[in-house]
């Protein structure tokens, strides 16, 4: 008898060991192989702690959570939906769903986030759905998608508040089959960014800021549409509505998509506003040469003074302005030259090589415009190095010359000049040297000390 009671009370526990843990309030489902629990309207503050780790299928809608913790999905590996929609979360702590490497699809639409950093969504390297729509989103750190760029299949990040999103995360979704970006705030489309995404059906751009696209080879590989309803299924539907387009040449790309049920409207230019696409020719769709209105006049400079360039020209579209040297090369940024957008070049230090015509160079779709700028750089006065000590005679920026054999040390012991020298160099090594140098001549004006060097690799000088 003991026995016995004995075997029943092993059995019972075997049983209960395997019993499912049904949070309050949840409706659970255990249809095998599956295992499903709803919690849906049962004013949750935080996820349930005494969830089944076995779960494929978790709801935690409509409730009141506002956090989401390391441990409040720990283990469950075997979990493939997981629904947090229509809550408060503000807040998800870094590596929250670090052990869901089986989940595929993840609902966190109708919440309160305002950023996705890089480690909230690690861990998730099967992810096909992920839904973000009707945040506050603001910012989505560049490798917050990461780990699943490769299988996503679908990417919700609509109605939120992004004035831009990880492009370079964008061209990795190669399997992405639609993809929503539609009411925010996005005022800027790299070109190209789509060009990979071969299994894309769907794109929803609406209702953002942009006033220009950049025609993508996607777009002219396969036919695009402008609604779901009655088109093929190896089509895309592209939909650019409710943004305030500039109709001018660089649109005719998509004008001549001839998707004659588009959305499509012209905010500018002035004569265009309101119009459809498809109502409007395409020799309409125009853009204008563009000229400089002002620029700087003939320059006079210093030798080590700084020098300032500036050019202005307008056009439509905007055009760009770069400058370009006498020898003809482009102007970029160096540690002597800072080439600005709005089309200012500032030398930092002029040297006499600098002097002579600077191109300004305002170009956009419709053309170029050019203008020139002399920049004429004087030399320092020269002060030699002679065995009297003399004023000279004008006050102002001057240049100390020395030879070669004076701007090395003169025996292994010299740790510096002496005052009978203009400079020396003392510690040379490969990277570095300890210059030393003694004013012998009462200057006034002099502002600055300028040393200048360059490397034995190349011939590009550097000034400081």
């Amino acid at each position: 008898m003991e026995r016995l009671l004995l075997c029943i009370l092993v059995l019972l526990s075997s049983l209960l060991a395997r019993a499912q843990v049904c949070p309050k309030r949840c409706m659970c489902q255990n249809l095998s192989p599956s295992l499903a629990i709803l919690c849906t309207k049962t004013g949750l503050l935080f996820v349930p702690t005494v969830i089944d780790r076995r779960t494929v299928e978790l709801r935690l809608t409509d409730n009141f959570i506002t956090v989401i913790r390391r441990k409040d999905f720990s283990n469950m590996t075997s979990l493939v939906h997981l629904t947090l929609s229509r809550n408060t979360i503000s807040q998800i702590l870094p590596y929250a769903f670090a052990d869901l490497r089986g989940l595929r699809a993840l609902h966190l639409d109708n919440n309160r986030l305002l950023l996705i950093g890089p480690d909230q969504l690690k861990g998730l390297p099967n992810l096909r759905h992920l839904i973000l729509s009707n945040n506050q989103l603001q910012d989505i750190s560049p490798g917050a998608f990461d780990d699943f760029a490769g299988t996503l299949e679908d990417l919700d990040l609509s109605y939120n508040n992004l004035v831009q999103v990880p492009w370079d995360t964008i061209r990795r979704l190669n399997n992405v089959n639609s993809l929503n970006l539609d009411h925010n705030l996005i005022d800027y489309v790299p070109e190209g960014v789509f060009t990979n995404l071969l299994k894309l059906a769907r794109l929803d751009m609406t209702s953002n800021k942009l006033k220009k696209i950049p025609p993508d080879p996607l777009f002219l590989r396969i036919p695009v549409y402008a609604k779901s309803k009655g088109s093929p299924l190896s089509s895309l539907v592209l939909s650019f509505g409710g943004n305030p387009l500039h109709c001018n040449c660089e649109l005719l790309w998509l004008r001549r998509l001839t998707r004659e049920d588009d959305l499509e409207t012209c905010a500018s230019p002035p004569d265009l506003l309101g119009k459809y696409f498809w109502t409007i020719p395409e020799e309409e769709f125009i853009c204008e040469t563009p000229f400089i209105t002002r620029h700087t006049g003939p320059l006079v400079v210093m030798e080590g003074e700084g020098a300032v360039l500036r050019c202005r020209g307008v056009g439509d579209p905007e055009p760009s302005i770069h400058w370009v040297s006498r020898e003809g090369k482009v102007i970029a940024n160096t540690s002597r030259t800072i080439s600005y957008d709005n089309g200012t070049l500032e030398i930092l230090i002029s040297t006499v090589q600098d002097t002579g015509n600077f191109t300004c160079i305002a170009s956009n779709a419709a053309g170029e415009a050019t203008t020139t700028v002399e920049l004429l750089v004087n030399p320092l006065p020269q002060l030699s190095n002679g065995t009297s000590s003399k004023v000279p005679e004008a006050a102002g920026p001057s240049d100390i010359l020395t030879s070669a054999k004076a701007a090395l040390p003169v025996s292994a012991n010299e740790t510096g000049a002496s005052p009978d020298k203009g400079v020396a160099a003392s510690e040379v090594s490969s990277s570095s040297v300890l210059i030393h140098w003694y004013p012998q001549w009462h200057v006034p004006g002099i502002r600055m000390y300028q040393i200048q060097y360059n490397s034995s690799s190349d011939d590009i000088l550097v000034y400081r």
